[in-house]
């Protein structure tokens, strides 16, 4: 690190940094006058910033450092007077009789000592240490934790993670009270230095998965890290496609779920949406609520939803390309009722599909935009309103404006709103495809996505595991939601180091005696 100096007063003028890692060459002094400096140098024409000189025991100078609004005042207030009053002479004797319960940060390096102050910690530098020490007194306003707006269940918890990286971690500590749940903290983003948590299961995920994870992670360059979604693009294997490689979740249940499965989940410090990978495409299209309720309610939902997939996806194509090219296969009254409403439209029908595709499409990100209230609004009413108005105007049919409403009820049935979003994109170009082959074209996209979504991987995890490569034992958990007495191992696409996950004495028991057993046996 350079910084000039006046032969004078030795006087620092410019301390020459760009990031804060360059600053962690920059060695605390024992000079207190120097550090003094530095720190009022590099914390310049910063309002929020105080930076005060005070005396321990009323002969050892001391100085302390911290950004109003992150600190709380009574924490401050208490911990100064102790510090004030102490007969200490150094940071261990302080640390040992005046802090012994206060989380206490020793740096020996400027980075790391401003890092923990614009982190929200109080530093606090003292007369002839070559060190300084951070004190956890940040207490800025959060958001309460609150449930998913976009994960709500009928059963199941209903807290959701927060914008605070320790709260975030906490609660899922609080469900897995495991010594063997590891958190391993990154500092990613060259100026916004945000926290990132990797969690995992140690005894039970592969450790190949971690050490792809840490080198991926610790290869990140990058100015700032604002979002979840900033990891999620750098670290998937396949950045071009449409579908998301990795599960994004507000739900501490569905992680430590994913946890207790062999995956890894990663917490940014700022972003409710973590990220749980790897992950594949059967698992999309489940819901945390399908483990809380009867396996056969959860089976027959997860048919839907993949019915409803399919929908989504090809609906309008089907429609466009029947009435297009095989207006043979529709049956001859829904047929003539369908020349009847299209009689005075002046539009062909894949433009009167466009038409109305596009205007749904508007209208639910106008109602995601919009205040809650008037966006819900917006959604409802404003597709009522504007298809009727469309129909009565001779703009498009009554039967393209059912295809349409169909077809965005489906894609509100994918779990997963990053899926529901990939659906959202590719069901344009089959359209487009449909128009122009009928039939032959929707089967022909069909293929490619199908090759497409063979060849893709979530940390070299086969994204059509398990039913590519087939895993008998894995679909249990896949098309069908099995009792959890017949769930006793892990998935088999990941190679975990303890496969099972439940033992059989219980169902062993009720199965010979039936329940509960007479006292005469």
């Amino acid at each position: 690190m350079v910084y000039s100096k006046n032969k004078k007063n030795e006087k620092i003028s410019y301390l020459n940094y760009t990031f804060m890692s360059e600053l962690q060459n920059e060695l605390i002094s024992i000079s207190f006058d120097e550090n003094k400096k530095k720190l009022k140098t590099i914390l310049s024409d910063r309002s929020d910033i105080t930076l005060e000189e005070f005396q321990m025991n009323s002969k050892i100078r001391a100085f302390v450092v911290m950004i109003s609004g992150l600190a709380n005042p009574e924490l401050v207030y208490n911990t100064m007077s102790s510090i004030m009053n102490s007969n200490c002479s150094n940071i261990k004797e302080l640390k040992s009789s005046v802090l012994p319960f206060c989380p206490v940060h020793e740096s020996e390096n400027m980075g790391d000592f401003i890092l923990q102050i614009l982190s929200g910690d109080m530093g606090i530098l003292i007369e002839n240490q070559n060190s300084g020490i951070t004190l956890g007194v940040g207490d800025a306003e959060i958001r309460t934790i609150s449930e998913p707006v976009n994960e709500a269940t009928i059963r199941g918890p209903r807290e959701g993670f927060i914008e605070d990286l320790r709260i975030n971690t906490s609660m899922i500590t609080r469900k897995i009270k495991n010594p063997h749940l590891k958190v391993k903290k990154y500092q990613i983003g060259r100026r916004t230095n945000t926290d990132v948590a990797l969690i995992y299961i140690d005894d039970i995920i592969d450790p190949s998965l971690v050490k792809e994870m840490d080198r991926r992670l610790n290869l990140i360059d990058i100015d700032g890290i604002l979002d979840s979604h900033y990891i999620e693009e750098m670290i998937q294997d396949h950045t071009y496609s449409p579908f998301p490689q990795f599960k994004v979740t507000e739900r501490p249940d569905t992680v430590a779920g994913a946890l207790l499965e062999g995956k890894i989940a990663c917490i940014v410090d700022g972003s409710p949406n973590v990220i749980i990978a790897p992950e594949v495409f059967m698992n999309f299209i489940q819901a945390s609520e399908d483990y809380y309720q009867p396996f056969i309610m959860s089976t027959l939902v997860r048919w839907l939803r993949y019915l409803f997939l399919f929908f989504a996806l090809t609906l309008p194509a089907f429609y466009i390309a029947l009435t297009t090219f095989h207006e043979d296969v529709i049956p001859t009254s829904l047929l003539l009722s369908i020349v009847a409403a299209r009689e005075a439209i002046p539009f062909p029908i894949v433009i009167e599909a466009l038409i109305m595709e596009i205007t749904f499409e508007a209208l639910r990100e106008a109602s995601v935009r919009l205040p809650k209230t008037i966006g819900q609004a917006v959604s409802i009413i404003g597709a009522l309103v504007v298809g009727e108005a469309a129909v009565s105007a001779g703009i498009v049919s009554a039967p393209i404006v059912i295809v349409v409403s169909l077809t965005g009820i489906s894609s509100f049935m994918i779990p997963a709103y990053n899926a529901s979003v990939s659906l959202r994109i590719l069901r344009f170009p089959i359209m487009f495809v449909a128009a122009l082959f009928g039939l032959f074209g929707i089967y022909l996209c069909i293929l490619i996505l199908l090759g497409h979504l063979a060849q893709l991987r979530s940390l070299g995890i086969p994204y059509l595991a398990p039913a590519a490569p087939l895993s008998f034992k894995d679909l249990k958990d896949t098309y069908i939601a099995s009792p959890w007495p017949f769930m006793k191992t892990r998935p088999q696409y990941l190679t975990v180091q303890d496969e099972k996950r439940m033992g059989d004495q219980l169902t062993e028991i009720i199965k010979k005696q039936g329940g509960i057993k007479k006292k005469n046996e």
